[in-house]
Parts: C-alpha cells; structure tokens; sequence
C-alpha cells in the first residue's frame, strides 16, 4: 500500500460538480490500494472575494482577522470534499491545517511552516478515511491561526508528505511544467522531468504551476514532486533530484514575471551600513526584495535599485521614503512597468555564450534590457511589461528549449 499526499488547487475544486469529480478520482486512487491524503485550496476565486469583503469593512484590516477569514476558504473546500467521499460510500474526515499538525511561525499572511506533527493524520489514515487537509494554514504556540501566503497548499502538500513519508502530486489546470508559459508560446511543450534547481528557479521567476516555497522545502527534503493535470489523465511532469546526464542544451525554460516593481533610491552616500539600513527594515515587514543593482559611486554618492512585487510597492515605499531620508538622499522613485524574462537550465555557467546570445535575441527583436540579474543556472533581465510575449517566443526559439524536454 502506498501512501501518497495530493494537492488540488482552486480551479479544480471551484464548483460542487468539480469537487464530486475530485472526489471520483481519489475512489479511483483507493480501489487500486494506496492511501491518500489531500490537500485542497479555496475554490475558484473565493480568496479574492474574501479580500474585497474586508476591504469593505475597513482601509486596514488588522492582519490576525485577515488571516482568521482567509483561512475559512480551504476549511469549505476540505469539508465539502469530505461529504462528497461520504456520500459515495467511503469514510474521510476533513482537517483544518492546524487539526493536521501544521505548525507556524508568527507572521500573520507569509506564515513558515515550522514543524508537522503527523500523528493525527496517521491516527485517521490507520482508521481507513481519506485524510482531507484544507491547505494554506497552519497554527503558532499560541494557537493563533495563521496562513501560508500565495502558493501555500502546494507547501502544505509538501511539509505532509516529507512528515508522512509519502508520495507527493500535485493536482492544477494544466498537464504539467512546460518549456514556457503555453498561453503566450504556442511551440512549449511539457517537460517529463526537471530539477528541483531547475524547477525552483523558473517558479521564483515567473512559472506560476507551482510555489518556489514548495520546491525549496521539497529539495531539503528530497520529496519527488508529480505536477499533473486534475482534468485529464496525460502524463505530468516529476520534479526530482536527478541525477541528470549533461544536456547538449541547458536551457530547460524560458520564465517570465509581470508582478514587478522598481524602487530606486537617489543619492545614496556610498559608506559602509547603508545597504542594512534600507534592506534590514524591509525583511522585517516580510518585503520580498531581488534584482538589487548599485550604480558606480560618483563623489561618493550612488542610485540603488532593487524590485519587489506589486502587490508590496505601497508597504515598501512607506518604509523607504522615511529611511531615504534618514541618510539624506535626496529622491525614490517607483515604476511597475517592467517584467522579468529568464532563462533557466542546470549548467549553464559551464558552458559559454548563454548570456551573450540572449542579449542578442532581445536586440534583435528591439527590446531594451533595463536590468540584468544572474544566478548559476539562470539569466533574468528586466525589460518592458508589454514587450514580454513576444522576448518569451523569440528566446524560447533561439534556444530551442523544445529539445530539451
């Protein structure tokens, strides 16, 4: 018997008629002898809705309510499942994230999940019900409800199956990871395996099937990560440690990323300290910050910019604009028009020209790079928001990443 953790997200559980579906393929899963635990999401849009029904209510919703209400989305996806079984004759039960054993930290809205005590997902498993978990959520030592930010069932999913041992799959609109986003590059295809490294770099820069946090947690603890389709029975895709043979051609993946802002600081002095005082304030409100670029210091005066996601732009300049002042620089600016575009392959520093031939494509196609950013595996450069189309099909062309699936 074989224990498996699947995670189903919003769109597949969006309707009554798409849980009963769900619900037929975990009793297809049991008649052929494994055992599951499942984690859902919110249907469809109700997180959204959630958000728009607080904002109604006030400008500034304290984050422990906000986090108590959102919460309330995955516990109807979980328990409506949990009738769905019961009704066609099989024992579960549903489990609020925190009933699982699903402990957090204490930052309300990007909470970390801090440890998994599976005893009562064994306790209902040993029972003989399918164990359905709602995802997203978890509980601190005080027993304050918490939730786990964008992506967070995928990392619900995940924590439980490297807790519990098992199988992990993960259950969404599409049949798998693919070359690129299929929506605006027809010529993607979908990858039968990639790397936890691979795989963690397109998801933090852009391919949205499944959150970073979930394949960093998975990489530590080498939980084998199946993306599928909850639609269809095509094949998915297996995220994995490898090994890999060397590729003739190391770019697995074109990503691409519209949730961009920039803050540039103005004037910064040039002295030991200043990075910590802008960076520091900023990690202790949860500000995710990348892309950081330093001009050369003239007159012992430099620009300093970094991005930061939309959604965070507002929090992130009511932060900046008084430290900004603190050390006297004169101006901070913001745009959100730009998007990151990346290619991503394991392998790429080995070999020679990678960089060089994608400044090129992106010259020849007319798009201007603002910013460059780099990593052993990846090469992203921030370009306009409206060019992001057609830079994805003309990279994903000139690298024929079609080859590497």
């Amino acid at each position: 018997m074989t224990l498996v953790v699947q995670k189903y997200g919003g769109t597949s559980v969006g309707s009554a008629e798409l849980i009963k579906a769900v619900a037929q393929r975990l009793l297809a899963r049991i008649t052929q002898g494994d055992q599951l635990v499942v984690v859902v999401s919110a249907m469809g849009d109700t997180t959204d809705d959630l958000v728009e029904l607080a904002a109604q209510m006030t400008d500034h919703p304290e984050a422990r309510e906000m986090d108590l209400l959102l919460s309330t989305g995955e516990i109807v996806s979980s328990t409506l499942l949990s009738m769905a079984l019961k009704h066609e004759g099989h024992s579960a039960v549903a489990l609020s994230g925190a009933q699982a054993g699903i402990g957090t930290d204490t930052r309300y809205g990007r909470a970390r999940i801090l440890k998994v005590d599976p005893h009562r997902v064994h306790r209902e498993l040993d029972a003989g019900n399918i164990v359905i978990v709602a995802g997203f959520q978890g509980i601190t030592e005080e027993m304050e409800l918490t939730t786990l930010g964008r992506g967070g069932s995928d990392t619900t999913a995940v924590a439980l199956a490297a807790a519990l041992n098992a199988r992990c799959e993960i259950y969404t609109d599409v049949e798998g990871i693919y070359t690129a986003d299929p929506r605006i590059c027809p010529d993607a295809h979908k990858l039968t395996e990639i790397s936890y490294e691979e795989m963690l770099e397109l998801a933090t820069w852009g391919a949205r099937v499944m959150h970073n946090r979930a394949v960093e947690l998975a990489a530590l603890f080498k939980v084998p990560v199946y993306v599928a389709s909850s639609f269809t029975d095509a094949p998915g895709t297996l995220i994995h440690g490898g090994p890999f043979m060397e590729q003739h051609n190391k770019v697995m993946g074109i990503a691409s990323d519209t949730d961009v802002a920039r803050i540039t600081i103005r004037g910064v002095p040039d002295q030991p300290g200043i990075a910590a005082t802008i960076f520091e304030p900023l990690g202790d409100h949860a500000i995710s910050v990348d892309t950081i670029v330093q001009n050369a210091s003239v007159e012992r005066l430099t620009d300093l910019t970094f991005t930061v996601s939309r959604s965070d732009l507002s929090k992130a300049m009511d932060i900046v604009r008084p430290l900004a002042d603190k050390i006297n620089a004169p101006e901070v600016m913001a745009d959100t028009h730009l998007a990151k575009v990346s290619i991503v392959g394991a392998g790429m520093t080995s070999a020679t020209g990678y960089a060089g031939r994608m400044f090129k494509v992106l010259f020849e196609a007319g798009i201007n790079i603002e910013l460059i950013t780099t990593s052993e595996i990846r090469i992203t450069c921030l370009i306009d928001e409206a060019r992001v189309p057609e830079a994805v099909r003309a990279l994903h062309k000139a690298f024929q990443v079609e080859q590497a699936a």
